[in-house]
């Protein structure tokens, strides 16, 4: 008796034309890519190509290559070459790229030049998860993460080292350019004078482009110190020689003495900064930082960006990248950031104690904003506070808040909100590095990483049957979890775990 089987001829040829939504199920985040695609604004992408002249071969449609650009960000492929190899044997890149394949070098032209146009694709996809009820502004977290440049820290040369590598490189050229002088005299008894020659030799010419390249390196070192003390010098002015007139004697508070202590110390390291820069310059990617990242315990070579997440369904409200290695002077910037992109004021901010800053908090942008955010890593009482922590009013005043009961859950639940949306992206997705160079193009690209991830929770809050936020609501904060358990009340399982473990787990 013999056993019949389904057709699996490979040459078998269609009868009918094969149709590209057959390819995916109907919930593939492909086919929502498609759909979002046509809420989303690309005047400005089209109006590009109305400037040409319309001359030579069709160009690839630009909705297309939007498309897969979002798709591969959505899945953490953000290598032009790689899209193009997804176009052939990835059924869901050869569904949004309509059968078709571009070039590597055609999508990444196409990233290049339109980069502005596909980072404010953010605001409108914030725009859609505003709509679809994902946002509420009641509790926005505010961190900070590390991310590597696309240039490693060996290309990376301390001040020292320029100094040491264009006293080299002079002496290189000054010793070709005496050589090349001996070796036309030499041409010129032996031949007769002749016409001269126009082509410099190659090796001298590297070697002047090298030690060109260096002279830049430590000018802008040079410069960058310069302004940092400029800076500090408008904040801070040093006494002048002698002693004082009794009527320019000023009668400072404590807490003035310790701060204008620390403006001193800062002159002081600006001062010698501005004699030999202590940043390294980077020749692959100069706008970037060598940078400590916390997670791994090793300095990288890249950016720190910056993040606010609403709690509610951790979609990222703003996104910014900056230089600064420290997080201290980011808190007001972000909260701008906050207030333009999604047109309100949110209710609470929370941040950790890498955002301390007392002029930062008394800034008029967090005027009627409750503001959560620790002069401590630790919660200590103030009797075994260290030596360094900061003891003026606002950090006291500070340290009475978060001891609260209902502050302290409102801050305990920034650990559930920016941290796994981080995490979502660094290590779900694997974008770990910056494809792009330079704080511009970082800054667009960092963008577009955002409005991939809030996507892809809009993705989900479309796909999920039922309500998506009625567990969420039944979630409260690790704390309040813990004094549910002391309940003597609450009937425990035969593992130890508590009824409601299942329901209020939040963290």
């Amino acid at each position: 008796m013999s056993k019949r089987f389904r057709e699996c001829d490979l040459n078998q040829p269609f009868l009918l034309p094969p149709s590209l939504q057959e390819w995916l199920p109907e919930d593939h985040l492909a086919r929502f890519i498609a759909d979002v695609m046509q809420e989303l604004d690309l005047a400005p992408i089209y109006a590009e190509y109305e400037r040409k002249d319309g001359r030579g071969l069709s160009a690839y449609h630009p909705l297309m290559l939007a498309r897969v650009l979002l798709y591969g960000y959505c899945i953490g492929v953000t290598s032009s070459r790689k899209i193009e190899e997804a176009t052939y044997h990835d059924v869901a890149v050869r569904y949004l790229a309509a059968n078709q394949h571009p070039d590597h070098d055609t999508i990444a032209a196409f990233r290049q030049q339109h980069l502005q146009v596909l980072a404010g694709l953010f605001v409108q996809a914030l725009r859609l998860c505003q709509k679809a009820g994902l946002v509420k502004l009641g509790n926005v977290a505010i961190d900070g993460t590390k991310i590597k440049a696309n240039a490693s820290t060996r290309r990376s040369v301390g001040y020292k080292k320029l100094v040491e590598r264009e006293e080299y490189w002079r002496n290189l050229v000054a010793d070709l350019l005496r050589k090349a002088q001996q070796t036309d005299d030499e041409e010129d008894r032996r031949f007769g004078p002749g016409q001269p020659a126009d082509a410099v030799p190659e090796e001298l010419a590297q070697a002047k482009q090298r030690l060109e390249r260096i002279r830049q390196a430590k000018a802008e070192l040079e410069r960058e110190a310069q302004e940092e003390l400029k800076a500090i010098e408008q904040e801070f002015q040093p006494y002048a020689p002698g002693r004082p007139r009794k009527d320019q004697q000023q009668k400072r508070t404590p807490q003035q003495a310790i701060q204008r202590h620390k403006n001193a110390r800062r002159y002081r390291r600006a001062q010698e900064k501005a004699k030999q820069p202590s940043r390294q310059y980077n020749f692959v990617d100069p706008d970037s930082r060598v940078l400590k990242d916390i997670g791994t315990k090793t300095f990288v070579q890249g950016y720190n960006a910056q993040a606010a997440v609403d709690s509610y369904a951790q979609v990222i409200v703003a996104a910014e990248v900056t230089q600064e290695v420290i997080d201290r002077k980011q808190l007001v910037p972000m909260v701008k950031s906050v207030c333009a992109t999604t047109g309100q004021r949110p209710a609470t901010i929370t941040a950790d104690a890498g955002y301390w800053d007392t002029d930062s908090l008394n800034d008029e942008a967090l005027a009627h904003i409750e503001v959560l955010v620790p002069p401590d890593s630790t919660f200590q009482p103030p009797e075994d506070l260290s030596a360094n922590a900061p003891r003026n009013e606002e950090a006291t005043r500070m340290r009475e808040v978060l001891a609260r009961p209902q502050e302290k859950a409102k801050y305990d639940v920034r650990k559930t909100t920016a941290e796994p949306a981080f995490g979502q992206i660094k290590e779900t997705r694997g974008i770990r590095r910056f494809r792009l160079r330079g704080l511009v193009r970082v800054q667009a690209e960092w963008k577009l990483i955002c409005a991939t991830h809030n996507l892809l929770k809009l993705f989900r809050h479309r796909t999920r049957p039922g309500k998506p936020t009625s567990r969420r609501r039944r979630r409260c904060s690790q704390t309040q979890f813990k004094e549910l358990l002391r309940n003597p009340a609450i009937k425990r399982h035969r593992r130890g775990r508590s009824r409601l473990s299942r329901h209020h787990r939040g963290w």
